[in-house]
């Protein structure tokens, strides 16, 4: 297994070929990234209820073939998008041009981004990535790096809990096969107090924290007060002095 966590590249190889095995099949809503799909519309409407969208310039960092990507997109987002996994970003750039949607995308570290493009974007989303990287507060560091006074980091992840364990790797991975199996990694499941640490070390204030449910009998989910399995985290940077 090939692990590169300079600021050239926060990753796993054996994560990205993974995850760009999965790209041909992205986009179909009853394929392997269905659980994704369903997630989507409450990703979306958790960041488009804390931050405006229209007009605002947006990173999406991990964005796989760009189902989120594409979404804020279409709420008037300028976006820009960001993935190690070739396959992804091709999927992606090829989706958008039978879709019309217009993103920005990139086979790009979000660290070689900060270094690029600090201060300049409105909001960031980080959704189902930090806990498949080798080193998630250097993403969380970039993330602050990149967004302006005032700007919003969203994020994502999986709730070290036996519950999480539960169901996001016995029961979605090996009971239902909602994901393919070797998804997840119960060790790389991240607290939220953990997710919060890094936040303030990266100078950004936490806002919110909210569970996120997904509900396979409707193939859909919702916004929660429970945080023991999938989480959702909004945080801001400070305004400058």
């Amino acid at each position: 297994m090939t692990t590169n966590a300079s600021t050239d590249g926060n990753f796993t190889q054996s994560e990205l070929d993974k995850f760009g095995a999965l790209a041909q099949r992205w986009w179909d809503p009853d394929g392997p990234q269905k659980a994704l799909h369903a997630l989507n519309p409450a990703r979306l409407g958790y960041v488009a209820d804390r931050t405006p969208l229209r007009g605002a310039r947006v990173l999406d960092v991990g964005c796989g073939a760009g189902l989120l990507s594409e979404a804020m997109a279409r709420e008037g987002a300028q976006v820009t998008a960001l993935d190690l996994a070739p396959e992804l970003v091709k999927v992606a750039r090829l989706h958008g041009l039978e879709s019309g949607v217009k993103v920005d995308y990139r086979l790009q570290s979000v660290e070689s981004l900060a270094d690029e493009m600090a201060g300049q974007f409105d909001a960031i989303t980080c959704m189902e990535m930090l806990e498949h990287v080798p080193d998630p507060g250097s993403i969380i560091r970039a993330c602050a790096t990149l967004l302006r006074p005032g700007g919003k980091l969203f994020l994502s992840t999986l709730n070290r809990t036996p519950a999480a364990f539960a169901l996001a790797i016995v029961g979605a991975e090996y009971i239902a096969r909602l994901l393919p199996r070797g998804t997840h990694q119960y060790r790389d499941f991240i607290k939220p107090h953990e997710l919060g640490a890094w936040l303030r070390d990266a100078g950004l204030a936490p806002e919110d924290v909210s569970g996120l449910m997904y509900e396979p009998w409707r193939n859909g989910a919702r916004i929660i007060p429970r945080t023991d399995v999938n989480y959702l985290a909004c945080a801001a940077k400070p305004d400058a002095a």
